[in-house]
């Protein structure tokens, strides 16, 4: 039987994939620089992988029907050799963009978006059948404020324009019938959560899931540059998530994709905060 690789396998979105395709009955596999630490259901094969070195992909991609991509890095380097890679060996990609994408713009708001953009035009001429799931910022990089939260009750960041974030889980649930399915191959499906949030309004879900308050204080983005490297964030990728912050405009987009799709709607991020209340408590 024919089986599905899935990449950024033992991060937030893609061990919710794969545990979903395992609950499906799909055959799965996993790429990890490190199948010994992986620490994945079992079910999965994991196998041994990297994508910043392409020429090991070969024997992890010999069977696959179909790969869900989350590209790790933050320029298109090494991307061609990778796509490749896939087109030899897989017809199918699945992969995880951004909403913040602007087909009409030369170029994107952001470092971030602009990676983005140009993953995009690589899969699509690729030869590959594809499909981009543009999400909306991820409940899960809330996870960044936990020390904050535990220790100070307080977060501290930069203004970032409210965006209708998105449960990490329920990426999955719709990566899940469009990497088995085939009626959704070359569309491009936005995935949002069903509230368009601030900083201030997630940091508050967090307060009252935990049972105490916590409060959101913005700081110019100098400050949060200094923390973010004294934090021991690489600096690339700082500037790249602080270009963001500067340049992102506001957006009240919302979607039914995620309902459409899986016929469950989109959860709430206070759902999400109370699933995840003991990391911050």
């Amino acid at each position: 039987m024919s089986e599905i690789l899935v990449t950024g396998a033992t991060g937030n979105v893609g061990r919710h994939v794969v545990a979903r395709l395992l609950a499906a009955g799909a055959g799965v596999r996993a790429l990890a620089r490190d199948p010994e630490t992986a620490g994945l259901p079992e079910g999965v094969k994991v196998v041994s992988g990297d994508l910043s070195v392409p020429a090991t992909l070969d024997v992890a991609l010999e069977g696959t029907s179909a790969v869900f991509l989350v590209w790790p890095f933050l320029t298109t380097e090494g991307a061609p050799a990778v796509l490749e890679a896939l087109a030899r060996r897989t017809g199918r990609i699945v992969y995880l963009s951004s909403s913040g994408v602007n087909e009409a713009a030369e170029r994107q708001t952001d470092p971030i978006n602009q990676l983005h953009a140009d993953m995009e035009r690589m899969i699509g001429e690729s030869g590959l059948e594809w499909t981009f799931l543009r999400s909306n910022t991820i409940a899960s990089n809330a996870r960044g404020w936990g020390e904050q939260v535990r220790a100070t009750r307080t977060v501290r960041g930069p203004g970032i324009a409210a965006t209708a974030v998105i449960h990490e889980d329920d990426i999955a649930a719709v990566a899940v019938p469009v990497l088995t399915g085939d009626g959704h191959v070359g569309a491009r499906l936005v995935l949002t959560g069903p509230q368009v949030l601030s900083r201030a309004e997630q940091v508050h879900a967090i307060g009252e899931a935990i049972g105490r308050p916590v409060a959101f204080e913005e700081v110019p983005v100098e400050v949060a540059r200094r923390q973010m490297l004294a934090d021991g964030r690489p600096p690339a990728l700082v500037e790249a998530l602080l270009a963001g912050a500067e340049t992102r405009p506001a957006s009240n987009v919302i979607t039914s994709t995620v309902e459409e799709i899986t016929g469950v709607p989109a959860r709430t991020f206070r759902t999400w905060a109370e699933e995840h209340a003991e990391e911050f408590r």
